[in-house]
C-alpha cells in the first residue's frame, strides 16, 4: 500500500517536473539564443564598422523568436498575439534589455544609422503588408448589410475621441513635441491616433466568441472596418499636410481630391482589373506562388500611386487588400500562404521594432506618467462614449451599445502603425511615441475580457436565430461553398440549357464562370459568343435573373470563353488544374446507344475528378433552352448525394413560379430498415422530407412533399414526373468506379425515359461498384 502511494507520489512529482520543464524551455532557449547572439554579434561588429548582414539576421531572429513566443503565451491567456510581439520589442529594447545591459544591447541593436536602415526597410515593407492583410479582412458586403447603423456608430466613435485627442494635443507641453511650431499637425495626428480602432483585434475577439454572425457582432466588425477605412484616409491627408509643413487650403483640397479620385478609380476600374489579373495569373502562369506574386505587385503599385498623388502609401496598400479580398477566386490555400508569410515574419519584425523604438523608462518621470495616464483615460472615455452614443443613435439597445463600445476601444496594431508613421514623419517625439504605444497595449489588453463579458449577456432574438441557422447550414452546404464553375459545351441547344442552369447557380453570389467550347465547331462558336443564343449570353442573363431573386445576390458574373486545340478530355483535364468546384456539361448527345452515356461525354468527364452536373434538355427546354423551369422535382433519400441534389434544386427554384416538389424514394438500405422496424423507417423518411422543406423555407421557397417508399426508385420518380407535370428533375447521384462514366441504374433509367429535363449532380468521390 505504501509502495503504491510512494509510486503515485513519485509519478506526480515527475509529471510536475515535466510540466515545469516544458514551461521553462522557451525561456531557457531564448536566453541561450540571446547569449549566443551577443557573442556572435560582438565578434561580427569588431571585424567591420560597416552595416553587417549578420547583425541584421540576429535582429530578425531575436524579434521573431521572442515576439512569436510571447504571442503564443498571450493567445493562451486570451489576449491577441500582437500584444506579445509588442512586448517582445519592449523587452529587447531600452525599456528592459537596454536598461539592464546597455553594452550588450548596443552590440545587437547598434545606434548607427546605416545598420538601423536595414531593419527599418523590412519594417516599412511590413507596414504595407499588414495593411494589405487588414484590407483583405475587410468585408464590404457586411458593411453594406449593416451600413446605416455602422456608419452612424463609426462617425460618432471617431468624432468624439478625435476632438478629445486634438484638444489634448493643443495643451501638450512643448517638450513632448519635436516641432512645437507645427503643433496643429501634431494635434491632428494625435486626434486621429486616439479615434481609430483595430479591426483585426476586434474581428479576432468577436470570431473567438462565435459572435461574428450575430447582429451586434456584424455591426461591431462593420463599424471597425469603417473606422479603419476613414482612419487611413485621414492619415493620408494629414501626411500630405505634414509634408508641406503648413495648413494650406489648396494643399488640403488637393489631398482630398486626390484621395477621393483614387478611391473612385479603385472601386470601379480597379476592382475589375484586380480580379482579372488574379484570374489571369491563376489560369496562365505555371510557376509556384504566381498569384501571391501578382498580389504583392498590385499592393506595391497601388502604394506607389498614392505616394505620387501626395498621400501615404498605407492607403494604397489597404485599398489593394480590400480589392484582393473581394476576388472570388482567391483560394483558401493562397490566402493562408500569404497570411502565413506576413504573420510569421513581417508582423513580429514590425511590432517588435515598434517596441524597440519605445522607451518605457520615460515613465519614471511623474509628469510623463501622469500625462500617459491622462492619455489612456481620454482615449478610452472618448472612444467608449462616442461609440456608445453612436450605438444609441443607430437603434441599438443599451446592452448592445455597451458591447459595441467595449469592442471599439481596442487600438492594437492600428494604433502602433499610426504612431510609427508619426514618428518617422517627425510629427511625434520619442516620448510621445512611447506614451501612445503604452496606451495601445493597455486598451487592447482591456478589450477582450470586457467584450466577452458584454457579448455573453446578449439574448438571441427569433429572427436572428433563424438567420444564424440558415448561415450555419450554408457553411456545411455544397452550393453555398461554390467559388468557381467550369462549363463545358458544344454548339447544341442542350449547351444553352446547361449554361442557363449554370448562370442560375452562379448569379446568386456572382461566381466567375469559364466556358470551355469542346464541340466540333468550338472555335466558330467561341467567336460568336456575343450572340443572344450563345452559352455566354445564357449564363449572363440567367445570372442577372438569379441575382434579382436573391436579396443578397452577387449580381454580375464574370464569364470568359476558351476554345482549346486539344481533345475535349485533354482540355478539361488542363482546365481542371486551375481549380474549379463544379463542372457543368451541356452536350448534344448525352445518352449512348447502349443505355449508358455518350462516348464523347464519357471521355470529356474522365479528366475531371470533382463534382459534375450533366444537363439533358427535354420537353419545353428543347425548344426554349433558356426558359425557367416552372415545376422542379427533386427525389431524395437518406444519402448525402441526394441532399446535394436537393441543394441544387433549391437554388434553381428561386426563379420558379411553382412550389418545389420533393419526393422521398426508397433505396436498398431503406428497405432493409423497413423490414426491421417499419414505424422507425417511416419516421426517418418523414424527418428527411421535413428537413428539406425547412431548408427551402429559409430561402422563402414553398415545398410540397410526397412519400413513395414502397416503389422502386426509378419507377417512383417516373410516376412523380407524370403526376406533378414537372419540367425539370434534379437528381443527386453517386459516381461509380469503372472504365466509363456511371451514375447507377436509377439515373440511367430516369435519363432514358423521362419526358422532363434532367440534371444529374454527382459528388467528387468515386464509389466502388457494389
Amino acid at each position: 500500500m505504501r509502495q503504491a502511494g510512494r509510486a503515485a507520489l513519485e509519478l506526480e512529482i515527475g509529471d510536475t517536473m515535466v510540466i515545469r520543464w516544458g514551461r521553462l524551455q522557451p525561456a531557457i532557449w531564448a536566453t541561450v539564443i540571446l547569449l549566443v547572439s551577443i557573442t556572435a554579434a560582438d565578434a561580427a561588429g569588431d571585424k567591420a564598422s560597416k552595416p553587417s548582414e549578420f547583425i541584421l539576421l540576429v535582429q530578425i531572429a531575436l524579434l521573431i523568436a521572442v515576439g512569436r513566443g510571447l504571442g503564443e503565451l498571450m493567445q493562451r491567456i486570451g489576449q491577441p498575439s500582437v500584444i506579445g510581439e509588442l512586448l517582445g520589442g519592449l523587452l529587447l529594447g531600452p525599456s528592459l534589455f537596454g536598461w539592464l545591459w546597455p553594452s550588450a544591447h548596443g552590440v545587437i541593436f547598434p545606434p548607427s544609422g546605416e545598420q538601423k536602415a536595414l531593419i527599418d526597410g523590412i519594417a516599412q515593407f511590413g507596414i504595407l503588408l499588414l495593411l494589405l492583410l487588414t484590407g483583405m479582412d475587410t468585408d464590404l458586403k457586411l458593411v453594406r448589410k449593416v451600413g446605416r447603423a455602422a456608419t452612424t456608430i463609426s462617425v460618432a466613435g471617431i468624432a468624439v475621441p478625435f476632438v478629445c485627442g486634438f484638444v489634448l494635443g493643443e495643451f501638450l507641453p512643448d517638450g513632448l513635441l519635436p516641432h512645437p511650431e507645427a503643433r496643429l499637425i501634431a494635434s491632428l495626428f494625435l486626434g486621429t491616433a486616439l479615434s481609430i480602432s483595430s479591426v483585426k483585434i476586434v474581428a479576432v475577439v468577436v470570431r473567438e466568441m462565435n459572435f461574428m454572425r450575430r447582429n451586434v457582432g456584424q455591426i461591431i466588425v462593420a463599424s471597425a472596418i469603417i473606422d479603419d477605412t476613414l482612419g487611413w484616409i485621414i492619415i493620408a491627408v494629414i501626411f500630405s499636410l505634414a509634408s508641406r509643413g503648413s495648413l494650406d487650403i489648396l494643399s488640403v483640397a488637393q489631398a482630398l481630391f486626390g484621395t477621393l479620385a483614387f478611391l473612385a478609380a479603385s472601386f470601379t476600374i480597379g476592382r475589375r482589373l484586380v480580379f482579372r489579373l488574379i484570374r489571369w495569373a491563376n489560369d496562365n502562369l505555371v510557376s509556384s506562388a504566381a498569384v501571391i506574386t501578382v498580389i504583392l505587385l498590385l499592393m506595391s503599385g497601388m502604394a506607389m500611386i498614392t505616394h505620387l498623388i501626395g498621400v501615404h502609401t498605407v492607403l494604397g496598400a489597404f485599398i489593394a487588400g480590400v480589392l484582393v479580398g473581394e476576388s472570388p477566386i482567391l483560394t483558401r490555400q493562397i490566402d493562408e500562404r500569404l497570411r502565413g508569410l506576413i504573420s510569421s515574419l513581417f508582423m513580429p519584425v514590425f511590432f517588435g521594432l515598434a517596441g524597440l523604438s519605445a522607451d518605457l523608462t520615460v515613465l519614471k518621470d511623474p509628469s510623463v506618467l501622469g500625462l500617459t495616464a491622462a492619455l489612456v483615460l481620454i482615449a478610452s472615455i472618448g472612444k467608449f462614449g462616442g461609440a456608445f452614443v453612436g450605438g444609441a443613435l443607430g437603434g441599438l439597445t443599451r446592452q448592445e451599445s455597451y458591447a459595441l463600445a467595449s469592442g471599439m476601444n481596442a487600438r492594437g496594431s492600428t494604433e502602433v502603425i499610426i504612431a510609427t508613421i508619426g514618428l518617422s514623419m517627425g510629427v511625434l517625439s520619442q516620448t510621445m511615441f512611447s506614451m501612445i504605444v503604452t496606451m495601445a497595449i493597455l486598451t487592447t489588453m482591456a478589450m477582450p475580457p470586457m467584450l466577452r463579458s458584454a457579448l455573453a449577456r446578449l439574448p438571441l432574438g427569433q429572427d436572428e436565430k433563424e438567420r444564424l441557422e440558415r448561415e450555419e447550414y450554408e457553411q456545411r452546404g455544397f452550393v453555398a461553398n461554390l467559388e468557381r464553375l467550369l462549363l463545358a459545351v458544344d454548339e447544341s441547344s442542350n449547351a444553352t440549357f446547361a449554361a442557363h442552369l449554370a448562370g442560375q447557380l452562379a448569379g446568386g453570389r456572382g461566381l466567375p464562370i469559364t466556358v470551355l467550347h469542346v464541340g466540333a465547331n468550338a472555335k466558330l462558336q467561341e467567336k460568336n459568343r456575343a450572340d443572344e443564343e450563345s452559352p455566354e449570353a445564357a449564363v449572363i442573363n440567367a445570372a442577372k435573373a438569379s441575382a434579382e431573386a436573391d436579396a443578397d445576390g452577387g449580381g454580375n458574373v464574370d464569364v470568359i470563353s476558351r476554345a482549346r486545340e486539344e481533345t475535349a478530355a485533354e482540355a478539361i483535364a488542363e482546365e481542371a488544374k486551375k481549380g474549379f468546384d463544379l463542372l457543368v456539361v451541356g452536350m448534344d448527345a448525352v445518352a449512348g446507344p447502349d443505355g449508358g452515356f455518350d462516348r464523347q461525354l464519357d471521355d470529356l468527364t474522365s479528366g475531371f475528378d470533382g463534382p459534375l452536373a450533366i444537363a439533358a434538355a427535354k420537353g419545353v427546354h428543347e425548344k426554349e433552352p433558356t426558359a425557367n423551369a416552372r415545376k422542379i422535382l427533386v427525389p431524395v433519400s437518406g444519402s448525402n448525394v441526394s441532399r446535394r441534389g436537393a441543394e441544387v434544386a433549391i437554388a434553381l427554384a428561386r426563379l420558379s413560379s411553382e412550389p418545389l416538389q420533393v419526393v422521398y424514394v426508397s433505396t436498398t438500405r431503406d428497405k432493409g430498415a423497413r423490414r426491421t422496424s417499419p414505424s422507425m423507417s417511416l419516421a426517418h423518411e418523414e424527418a428527411i422530407l421535413k428537413d428539406i422543406a425547412a431548408t427551402a423555407a429559409r430561402y422563402d421557397i414553398n415545398v410540397t412533399t410526397r412519400l413513395r417508399a414502397n416503389t422502386a426508385p426509378e419507377v417512383a420518380i417516373q410516376q412523380e414526373i407524370a403526376s406533378s407535370r414537372a419540367d425539370l428533375v434534379v437528381i443527386g447521384v453517386d459516381r461509380i468506379q469503372g472504365d466509363s462514366l456511371n451514375f447507377g441504374s436509377v439515373a440511367t433509367a430516369v435519363l432514358g425515359k423521362s419526358k422532363a429535363s434532367v440534371l444529374l449532380v454527382s459528388d467528387g468521390d468515386v464509389r466502388p461498384r457494389t
